[in-house]
């Protein structure tokens, strides 16, 4: 039987931190799935290869990435009902979960399977490479019941508590996957198409050992397939939770979809370089990202124990030690991007695009350690719809502007583009922070009335 891992008790550093460091190890090991593409990709193919992958993926991480903020729902619900002490709601929880994500694992497959060359069109995909995305984004789009499954389970686990399982499964796919990449690129030549169905294969092993670890372990709340149905209340309880971060994460990916459109319009080598940087500055932003749902995890079951003053403390640690890995990030992007971009690619002019565009995203390190935990902080909280709402104003009144307007001023360069994101990640940092200065004064009033830890509190805004 599984244990549930009890953050509103003991220390708060350490038990942090050694939550955090698996989710990270798990998040770059699935960071690597497209990486290797590209990576691999650029090593036996053309620049019209590497572009194809690199558009592709981005597309496919704007699926993953907005599966991953509703699969935030079941985390966050989750470990508020263990915090509140309630694990057969918890239990729900997860077949409600299960029943949303199978509705949409087959509209996402029947979508976009059919229209992916309409996707490659939308994103302006250069023409030499117009074809090989369509089929990258077909293929890894029929695999699409494997990405929401493996969030969904991801989900289930960090509400519990549990940031090892998941970092195992996916260590072993991220092997699979290599070794995929290099028999179907490398081998037998199939280019962007083998490198999509590497990807596929490794996201359905990694589903495969997280049932297994289940089936031998079991949950530690009661659960079984008649668990597996729409509950009312707390389907749209996860839906509350979920949408906002959801349609957030997908409206920010359109954001850095249409700047990749930018640089598909400035041709194959700004895309190509685009891309790379691209890929880069998601391991770059793996630390952020770590720590925003490691808190998320940590804050919701404190926020379902009503111990706010926890709570606020885990997120004074997480932005400390999030800002000291920024720093250690900004220098080495700023000063060895060329380094880094000539993993992924041999082409010089590639390497030198993807350096100069790799050196904005350096000087939002320091920026994203504040963003990424208060967002985290505020997700654990329920706190959806401002997190929905600051991502919102960031992507379209900020990110998008800046990046459209750097890319008319001559010469173009994609480093000035590039400043569009550290622009809309200030702006974001205001928005969420005067909103938990006003947050906290509301819940440490709560603290200081309430008697009774268990109370149950939604506090869900409409």
């Amino acid at each position: 039987m599984s244990k549930v891992k009890d953050f509103t008790e003991g220390k708060i550093f350490s038990p942090l931190v050694k939550f955090i460091v698996p989710i990270l190890a798990a998040l770059f090991l699935q960071t690597m799935y497209g990486a290797v593409d590209l990576l691999v990709v650029g090593r036996f193919g053309h620049a019209a290869d590497v572009s194809a992958v690199s558009t592709g993926s981005q597309f496919m991480q704007v699926i993953t990435l907005t599966v991953t903020g509703l699969a935030m729902g079941i985390t966050i619900l989750i470990g508020q009902k263990l915090g509140q002490g309630k694990k057969k709601d918890a239990g729900d929880v997860v077949g409600s979960g299960i029943s949303i994500f199978a509705v949409i694992a087959i509209i996402l497959t029947v979508v976009f399977v059919t229209f992916a060359p309409g996707v490659a069109s939308f994103m302006n995909a250069p023409k030499e490479a117009f074809d090989s995305t369509s089929t990258y984004i077909r293929i890894c789009c029929a695999g699409s019941i494997f990405i929401v499954a493996y969030n969904v389970i991801g989900g289930i686990f960090r509400g519990l508590g549990d940031a090892k399982t998941p970092l195992m499964t996916v260590f072993i796919a991220c092997v699979a996957n290599i070794l995929g990449d290099l028999v179907f690129v490398g081998i037998f030549n199939m280019a962007a198409a083998g490198a999509a169905l590497a990807t596929v294969l490794a996201q359905a092993i990694s589903v495969i050992l997280s049932l297994i670890i289940i089936a031998k372990r079991g949950l530690p709340f009661e659960f079984s397939l008649k668990s597996i149905k729409f509950h009312k209340g707390l389907t749209s309880q996860i839906i509350k939770f979920g949408a906002p971060i959801a349609l957030q994460e997908l409206l920010v990916q359109i954001s850095f979809l249409v700047i990749v459109m930018i640089g598909n319009a400035m041709g194959v080598v700004p895309s190509a370089g685009m891309g790379v940087a691209q890929k880069l500055s998601a391991f770059i932003m793996l630390v952020p990202s770590s720590f925003s749902q490691g808190v998320s995890a940590f804050v919701a079951q404190n926020y379902g124990a009503q111990k706010y003053d926890r709570a606020k403390k885990a997120l004074i640690y997480a932005i400390g030690t999030s800002l000291c890995c920024g720093v250690c990030m900004f220098f080495l992007a700023f000063f060895k991007g060329d380094i880094l971009a000539s993993i992924f690619s041999t082409n010089h002019e590639v390497i030198l695009a993807t350096w100069d565009y790799l050196r904005s995203y350096a000087i939002d390190c320091f920026f994203t350690a504040f963003l990424f935990c208060m967002i985290g902080f505020l997700n654990g909280c329920g706190k959806t719809t401002i997190v929905m709402i600051q991502g919102i104003v960031g992507a379209f009144l900020v990110r998008i502007p800046v990046a459209y307007v750097m890319s008319k001023i001559e010469p173009v360069s994609l480093f000035r583009v590039g400043l569009a994101t550290p622009s809309s990640t200030v702006v974001q940092i205001v928005i969420c922070g005067v909103y938990l200065f006003f947050l906290s004064r509301t819940l440490f009033k709560k603290e200081e009335t309430t008697d009774a830890p268990n109370h149950e509190l939604y506090d869900v805004e409409a």
